[in-house]
């Protein structure tokens, strides 16, 4: 038991030595040298550590998970991960700037730590999303553009939603999946290019790029529990959404395995489907995962989920692209679309029959606004209307994004060669080519 007068020197001194996964005693700086009492000290590292841990888990589905997952294109894994990286790196660094003046501001200064990281993150993700529609038929610069403009777009919805509206949407079905996938395909809408044809042989995977891209799956589905729970209320809501989240997963990869072998003629499983269907119960869970979804209605929303995404890559994909003219190279209509579109359906749903018997003290948690008296009903209705709110900023915002990026200034690939390495990277086999042509000379 320590003194609770004890000055933070003393603190650091007593806390260094234990050196916990050598974070401890980096983590002492974030507080003043004043005499506070040690407890709301120790209480703040408590937060940092379960935020550090979430926000781990969350880089590592950004980086490795989109990227890998993106490599199923047979030439085209140094520009699925590159790129990736590339737009990552940037986007997540526009983000701390667009979602700060918003809403993390304070004395004219923007304030960062490790949930607005994680928060950042969370953006990316959305723009990794709208990534995936235009996967090989757009230059780094016009992905870098398109960043921009959505970062900003998904500060603006973000506010509209969460800081206005009062909506409720931790794991973001809403303000990420369904963001993210409606504004990448209204600008492949855009970018529609009628002799993509030219390019099919490469628009297709190989045994070991489905293998690369099965990385990028695991890791995503590993750490979704993480993802979902990461910015919710530590305690009853934070477990109560990685519980929700895990069981929607199971439930969604098992219909998946189903759906993939009933829908083939011979009975035999599609990789595309394992690698993507398998990952919409985590999308369909994001925004009931903290409320009282319970895991028998988590497993029915997950079986849902991967029903619906195996369907729209075995049937509703084409039709898209041959009606609708959209060239949704990743599918991410099936795997965030569709399933964000569920998963904030279920949210409004179950918020509407939001009652105090059920969430009892946790009810100021999840909803604030019923705790203090308002009606269930009517922040269900808002739930609805912020899905209705953010499909509209994604699609014009798509539209006008997608519009800037025809602009022949960016360096469009042209229809001939798309989906290929080595427009932007030296590839390998080229590189030795070349070295061997100069050796002979």
């Amino acid at each position: 038991v320590v003194d609770p007068d004890v000055t933070l020197v003393e603190v650091e001194l007593s806390i260094e030595s234990v050196n916990l996964q050598g974070c401890i005693h980096q983590s002492c700086y974030f507080f003043s040298t004043s005499k506070t009492s040690l407890k709301s000290r120790l209480k703040a590292l408590d937060r940092f550590f379960l935020l550090q841990l979430s926000f781990q888990d969350v880089h590592v589905m950004i980086f490795i998970g989109f990227g890998f997952l993106m490599t199923f294109l047979q030439r085209y894994g140094f520009s699925s991960v590159g790129f990736n990286f590339l737009i990552a790196a940037f986007a997540l660094q526009w983000a701390t700037l667009m979602q700060g003046f918003f809403h993390g501001m304070h004395g004219g200064k923007i304030h960062i730590g490790v949930e607005s990281m994680i928060n950042a993150d969370f953006c990316t993700g959305s723009v990794l999303i709208s990534f995936g529609a235009v996967l090989g038929k757009t230059s780094p610069v016009q992905l870098l553009i398109m960043a921009m403009f959505e970062v900003t777009l998904f500060a603006v919805n973000e506010f509209i939603l969460l800081s206005i509206l009062g909506t409720k949407d931790a794991g973001g079905s809403m303000t990420i999946h369904t963001f993210g996938a409606y504004f990448g395909l209204m600008v492949t809408r855009i970018l529609y290019r009628p002799n993509l044809d030219k390019s099919k042989h490469r628009n297709s995977s190989v045994y070991h790029s489905d293998m690369f891209a099965m990385i990028g799956t695991i890791y995503l589905w590993m750490f979704w529990p993480s993802f979902n729970s990461a910015i919710t209320a530590h305690g009853d809501d934070q477990h109560r959404t990685a519980l929700n989240t895990y069981y929607s997963l199971a439930a969604c990869t098992l219909s998946t395995y189903a759906m993939s072998s009933l829908t083939a003629h011979d009975g035999k499983l599609d990789m595309v489907h394992i690698q993507n269907a398998a990952l919409a119960g985590g999308v369909a869970a994001g925004t009931a995962g903290e409320m009282m979804l319970t895991p028998f209605g988590s497993m029915i929303v997950g079986f849902l989920a991967g029903i619906i995404s195996v369907l729209g890559f075995k049937y509703l994909s084409p039709i898209l692209e041959e009606k609708l003219k959209i060239q949704d190279t990743c599918g991410v209509h099936n795997l965030h679309g569709m399933p964000g579109i569920l998963g904030a359906i279920v949210g409004a749903v179950t918020a509407a029959v939001a009652t105090t018997d059920v969430y009892g003290n946790g009810m100021k948690d999840v909803f604030p606004m019923i705790a203090d008296g308002g009606k269930a009903s009517y922040q269900g209705g808002i739930q609805a209307i912020s899905l209705a709110v953010t499909l509209g900023i994604a699609l014009l915002g798509g539209l006008i994004v997608g519009f800037i990026l025809k602009l022949p200034i960016f360096g469009q690939p042209p229809d001939t060669i798309c989906f290929e390495d080595s427009i932007y990277w030296e590839v390998g086999w080229i590189s030795f080519q070349k070295r061997s042509c100069a050796s002979y000379d």
